[in-house]
């Protein structure tokens, strides 16, 4: 089984410690590529220097570069700060010290951890015994090495005095880990995603762009739920919409569905109620212009049939 070691700073770390989130943003302070690990890996937090101890782990969800605003708007105090200040001074201190460009709101690759695990001070133990030399990121390690092996056993161990499981499976979700570690696939099936896991999840399968009009405008975009999560619905793509914020506010509140062939229906209860309506009324009938892929990802059918039914105002 491989994961990852990621170096953080304290700060990160114990702000985040104290709130027990459900999944944290660990960012990098520029956009460039993480494909180090498949999703449900482990990612292990290493404190920097001077304390060099593993103070957690979260389970990878996924990664996406996002502007500095998106970031802050998607996981807020979850990025590890108070405020979007104090985030954005952050990011530009990392980017001086590293010498990137800092015209504008720079953009931040986010690696969403889910149900992370952040360890008492009397847990923290010593850093795998062959970390040296200029790593000023991370690395990765399996549990087919000594060290790996070491390393994992003494995170298990803290994961199994807290008895962790979580409602929703991250592995399910994504097909993923396939013929591991028995005791492995164990604690990953307890893994869920998160709020902010999964607008970044539907963002990405609907390439940022609304499913309906299309509109790449990421500000204004947003990711809907079809059920609910407050009714049992769960934080998966298939359960999710990729929505102008407009339309999303519309979906939510049953003036417009999606049906089961995955074309808009728009409510006649909007010109009724609020006599207006125009731009919406010309998006009825149209085919969902954007889809996910793979077809798993897409709307899911049932979930569909249940906004038609429970949540849309057909007159």
């Amino acid at each position: 089984m491989e994961y990852y070691i990621g170096l953080t700073d304290y700060d990160w770390f114990s702000f985040l410690r104290e709130k027990e989130p459900d999944d944290v943003n660990f960012w990098k302070p520029s956009g460039q590529p993480f494909s180090a690990i498949q999703p449900g890996a482990p990612f292990l937090f290493k404190l920097k220097s001077p304390i060099n101890k593993i103070g957690g782990v979260g389970f990878f969800s996924t990664y996406k570069p996002l502007p500095l605003s998106i970031a802050w708007d998607a996981f807020a105090e979850r990025n590890g700060c108070g405020s979007f200040g104090e985030f954005k001074t952050k990011i530009e201190l990392y980017r001086k010290k590293n010498k990137m460009p800092q015209e504008g709101l720079p953009i931040v690759g986010c690696l969403i951890l889910t149900d992370p695990i952040f360890f008492s001070e009397d847990e923290l133990f010593d850093q795998p015994e062959d970390w040296s030399g200029p790593i000023v990121t991370g690395k990765k390690y399996s549990t087919e090495s000594s060290i790996g092996a070491y390393i994992w056993d003494q995170v298990q161990a803290r994961l199994e005095v807290r008895k962790f499981y979580a409602r929703e499976s991250l592995v399910s979700a994504n097909n993923a880990f396939v013929n591991e570690d028995e005791r492995y696939k164990e604690t990953l099936s307890r893994v869920r995603i998160g709020q902010g896991a999964f607008r970044i999840m539907v963002t990405s399968a609907y390439q940022n762009a609304c499913a309906i009009t299309g509109d790449h405008t990421l500000p204004v975009l947003e990711a809907a739920h079809i059920k609910p999560f407050a009714l049992s619905g769960r934080h998966l793509v298939s359960n999710g919409l990729l929505l102008r914020s407009d339309l999303h506010k519309l979906f939510d509140s049953g003036y417009l569905t999606i049906t089961t062939d995955y074309h808009v229906e728009v409510s006649p209860r909007i010109r009724e109620e609020y006599h207006n309506g125009k731009e919406y009324y010309s998006m009825h009938g149209r085919k969902l212009i954007v889809m996910p892929q793979p077809q798993c990802d897409r709307p899911n059918i049932e979930l569909l049939r249940w906004h038609n039914e429970n949540t849309f105002m057909a007159g």
